[in-house]
């Protein structure tokens, strides 16, 4: 029987990351991965402070994780540096093809950790983009309900859960899940639904 792979085979954590997370009163709860490839969604998504302590934790506990990011931020000579930090570029004017790409790239590699925010901004949205939920059914992934709470000021995971096919109710659970989370600016927290016209799709 082969064995499953382990997506933390090759974790190095930082304790430098962990030091300065603690220095600022913050700390990480995050259990390992449930499958040798996860989707991680991170919400509530409202500051650029969140890119801060999410990428501290990541090194902190050494998770080789990539995550996604519009390719505006991509541009520059800090491009290279947010790739050699795990950013994948998206170009939001081509959801589709990007997710075909995407597949290609997941179905190629034995483990995988990736994270994405599904409000698709830090400004208030009244509903989420249905992209997570198209690349975890299409790559059979569980979907980790990440986390960056600003008032117990803890990055981390609260479940993995594997997607039933009925979106409403997959939405209904990973809203109660994030009940407590609070966000650093809640006015802005998105609202955890998707929209009308994009269920089933």
């Amino acid at each position: 029987m082969t064995a499953t792979p382990d997506p933390l085979a090759h974790a190095r954590p930082q304790p430098w990351a962990a030091a300065v997370l603690r220095l600022f009163g913050w700390r990480t709860d995050l259990p390992p991965p449930s499958a040798s490839k996860v989707l991680l969604i991170v919400y509530p998504h409202t500051s650029n402070w969140d890119f801060l302590w999410g990428i501290l934790a990541k090194w902190a506990v050494g998770w080789p994780a990539r995550w996604l990011g519009k390719h505006t931020l991509f541009l520059g000579p800090t491009g290279r540096l947010l790739r050699h930090w795990g950013g994948i570029a998206i170009n939001r004017s081509e959801p589709s093809g990007f997710i075909k790409g995407l597949m290609r790239e997941i179905d190629a590699l034995d483990t995988l950790i990736l994270a994405v925010t599904p409000e698709g901004t830090r400004g208030y949205v009244d509903h989420w983009k249905s992209g997570f939920m198209r690349i975890a059914r299409a790559a059979d992934m569980p979907v980790g309900l990440a986390y960056i709470d600003y008032k117990r000021r803890v990055v981390g995971v609260l479940e993995y859960m594997q997607l039933t096919g009925d979106e409403a109710a997959d939405m209904a659970h990973i809203a109660a899940a994030y009940a407590d989370v609070t966000a650093r600016c809640p006015e802005k927290a998105g609202v955890i639904r998707l929209r009308t016209d994009s269920l089933g799709k």
